[in-house]
Formats: C-alpha cells, sequence, structure tokens
C-alpha cells in the first residue's frame, strides 16, 4: 500500500473515532506505522492531513450517490452508515471543532457540502422530472438530520428519514 494512502486510512479511522483535536501526530504516526518525520514529509501539517482525509472520503461518500430517485439517496446513505458506522458527519463535526478558523479544513468542508446540496438538487430534478429547490432542500435536512440521529438512534433515524421523504415526494407528485 502506498504511504500516502496508508497514511490517509490510518488518520481517517482517527479522526472518525477520536476528532480532529483529541487526535495528536503521536497516535498518528503510530496507527500508520512510520516515524513522525515520514508523516510531516508526505502529510505536511495535521490540517493538511484533514484536509486529504475529507477529500478521500467525499470521493468514497460522492461514488455512493450515484443515483437517481431520492429513495436510492437514503438507500446509499442506509449503506454508508452500515459500513462506516454512525458517528455523525466527519465534515461537519471537523468543522465544528475548529471552529471553521482552520483554512484547509474549511475549504474542504464548504466544498463537500456544496456538491453534496448540488448532488441532491440534481437528484430531485431526475426524480420529479423538474427543478424543485424547496424539496430538494428539505431532503438535504432529512439527510443531514438522520446522518446525526443515528449517532444515538442508530440506522432506525435514517429509515425514518427515508420515509418522510418517500411522504414528501408522493405529495409533490400528486
Amino acid at each position: 500500500m502506498e504511504i500516502m494512502t496508508k497514511l490517509t486510512t490510518a488518520a481517517e479511522r482517527l479522526f472518525d473515532r477520536h476528532g480532529y483535536m483529541a487526535t495528536g501526530m503521536d497516535r498518528l504516526t503510530e496507527a500508520a506505522g512510520m516515524s513522525s518525520r515520514t508523516l510531516y514529509k508526505h502529510a505536511g501539517s495535521k490540517a493538511q492531513l484533514m484536509a486529504r482525509v475529507l477529500s478521500e472520503r467525499d470521493r468514497r461518500f460522492m461514488a455512493r450517490l450515484d443515483v437517481q430517485t431520492v429513495d436510492g439517496l437514503f438507500a446509499a446513505l442506509e449503506d454508508w452508515v452500515r459500513v462506516e458506522g454512525t458517528r455523525g458527519c466527519l465534515f461537519l463535526r471537523s468543522r465544528a471543532e475548529t471552529g471553521g478558523d482552520t483554512p484547509e479544513i474549511a475549504e474542504a468542508v464548504a466544498a463537500h457540502k456544496t456538491a453534496f446540496h448540488h448532488r441532491i438538487e440534481q437528484v430531485v430534478a431526475a426524480d420529479l422530472g423538474r427543478d424543485d429547490p424547496v424539496l430538494a432542500e428539505q431532503v438535504l435536512v432529512l439527510l443531514e438530520g438522520a446522518t446525526h440521529a443515528a449517532v444515538y438512534r442508530g440506522g432506525d433515524a435514517v429509515s425514518a428519514a427515508r420515509a418522510a421523504a418517500a411522504i414528501l415526494i408522493e405529495r409533490v407528485q400528486s
């Protein structure tokens, strides 16, 4: 496994489990099985490493959202939660931990959330056969809320949001 892939994988696991602030460079070097010199050489700063982790997570998450229906979005989130766990959105957690004051992290979060919103708009338009910005915003809130509610309610939170989205779609279509 390439050094950066190994480092990014180890860092994502630690940041996701312990948070950005609580994950020190010593813990990162130990988990990645490399010296701090090698880590800094390849990753730069801790903030740069977190931005790389977020970029990789964005790539994986957005690939799952290659669907054409709103129900498909929720099915993808149910699968994501089953595979990745129910710790909430790493993007929003890392932004909250840093107060939005770490440019590398703030930029990665903003890019992801913009792409996520745009993807939801595309899926809503494909599902309905027309744009509906209000419904897209409602679906976004249901997806984001389900992600966070899953922290304490488990996957049932996503299923509940999926059912609520189905009701919204039905009302808009009738």
